[in-house]
C-alpha cells in the first residue's frame, strides 16, 4: 500500500508498548523511533506540543498522540484483527474499562501504592485491591477482556502482566495471588505468553533499576528518606 508509519516512543513506556502490540497484532509495518524524555527532540515537541510525551504516531504525515486514541486509530485504519468489538454496547463497555485502567488500576497502584510508604501506602493497597477486583469480576468466564481473544482493555491493562510483579518485588508485597484472583492471575499468564506481546517486553533488569530509581525519588520527595 505504500503506507508511511512512525511510531515515537520511550524504552520503559507501557503506553507506547500498547500501540507496538497494536501494530505487531495487525501485521503493519512500521519504523520506530526511540526518545529520550530527559531530553526530547524537536519532532516530538513538533508532533506533540499539547502533552510533550509518547507514543506518537505518524501515518502519512498525520499526527495521532495519546495511546487510547491512537488505539482506536489504528483499529479503525487497519480493520483485519478487530481490537474492539462490533457491537456498540460492547465497544462503549469496552472503552469504559480502557477508561477505568487507566484512571484507576494503574494510578492507584503505581501513585497510591509503589511510590508511597507507610499509612498513605496501606490506603493505596485497599484502592488497589478494590480496583483489581472490579478486572477479577469483569474477566470472570473469559481467556481475555476481548473474549478469546486479546483487545482494547487486554493492550491497556497488559503492562499489569510485567510490570506489576516487577512493582512487587522492589516493594516486597503481592497485589494479584491466584487465590485472591484467579481469573486475573490466569490472563497475567496468558497475555504476557503470547508471542506478539512476549517478544516486545523491555529487558527486565533495566526496568527493575529505572523504578527503583523512581520510587526512591518520590520518597525522597515525600520526605521518607
Amino acid at each position: 500500500m505504500g503506507e508511511k508509519v512512525k511510531l515515537f516512543v520511550t524504552w520503559s513506556s507501557p503506553f507506547s508498548l500498547r500501540v507496538i502490540w497494536a501494530l505487531r497484532l495487525k501485521g503493519i509495518e512500521y519504523d520506530i523511533v526511540h526518545e529520550d524524555l530527559s531530553n526530547k527532540s524537536d519532532l516530538l515537541l513538533q508532533y506533540n506540543p499539547v502533552y510533550k510525551k509518547v507514543p506518537v504516531l505518524v501515518h502519512n504525515d498525520q499526527v495521532i498522540c495519546e495511546s487510547l486514541v491512537i488505539l482506536e486509530y489504528v483499529d479503525e485504519t487497519w480493520k483485519h484483527n478487530t481490537l474492539l468489538p462490533e457491537d456498540p454496547y460492547e465497544r462503549a463497555t469496552a472503552r469504559f474499562w480502557a477508561r477505568f485502567g487507566d484512571d484507576k488500576v494503574l494510578a492507584s497502584i503505581v501513585y497510591g501504592v509503589f511510590v508511597k510508604q507507610g499509612k498513605e501506602q496501606e490506603e493505596g493497597i485497599v484502592a488497589s485491591l478494590e480496583n483489581l477486583k472490579h478486572l477479577e469480576e469483569e474477566l470472570k468466564g473469559k481467556k481475555f477482556f476481548g473474549g478469546k481473544k486479546i483487545g482494547l482493555v487486554d493492550l491497556e491493562l497488559g503492562w499489569l502482566a510485567y510490570y506489576l510483579g516487577i512493582f512487587e518485588e522492589i516493594m516486597g508485597l503481592k497485589l494479584v495471588d491466584q487465590q485472591k484472583f484467579p481469573s486475573l492471575a490466569a490472563w497475567i499468564h496468558e497475555f504476557a505468553d503470547h508471542p506478539v506481546i512476549r517478544d516486545a517486553w523491555p529487558p527486565r533488569d533495566k526496568l527493575v533499576a529505572k523504578f527503583i530509581a523512581m520510587r526512591e525519588t518520590h520518597l525522597s520527595k515525600d520526605g521518607h528518606n
